[in-house]
């Protein structure tokens, strides 16, 4: 593949991931991981990973926006930073000793669920 159309493959990932994220307040990884894994090609493993430094700074940028826009709720921020900041230790911990179809299997179900609870 041109490696223009890659790099322009990567930045439309950006778009689509950082939109979704800022347009839910969060989520850019299910918009992220497929793309990764579909479009460019990684493994699911890498596109994990990869969603994760992805969304770091897409989550900020969106953060301060909401901040901004007078959505700021302190009495939610530090205690749920100190327990996404757990989580997402253990979970990348967890990426590196769980096989790759168990991880695929994951975040199927776990978009599934996601969905199904939005509907009912």
């Amino acid at each position: 593949m041109n490696k223009n159309k890659t790099v322009i493959k990567k930045i439309n990932a950006g778009v689509l991931t950082g939109a979704a994220n800022g347009l839910f307040g969060g989520g850019g990884g299910m918009i992220a991981v497929p793309i990764l894994k579909n479009m460019l090609g990684y493994s699911e493993k890498q596109s994990h990973a990869t969603a994760i430094l992805l969304i770091a700074p897409v989550s900020l940028a969106g953060a301060i926006t909401y901040i901004l826009g007078g959505y700021l709720r302190a009495d939610i921020i530090i205690p749920a930073s100190i327990g996404s900041i757990a989580g997402g230790m253990i979970g990348a911990l967890a990426l590196n000793k769980i096989p790759e179809i168990a991880v695929k299997i994951v975040f199927i179900a776990t978009m599934l669920v996601a969905g199904l609870r939005m509907l009912f």
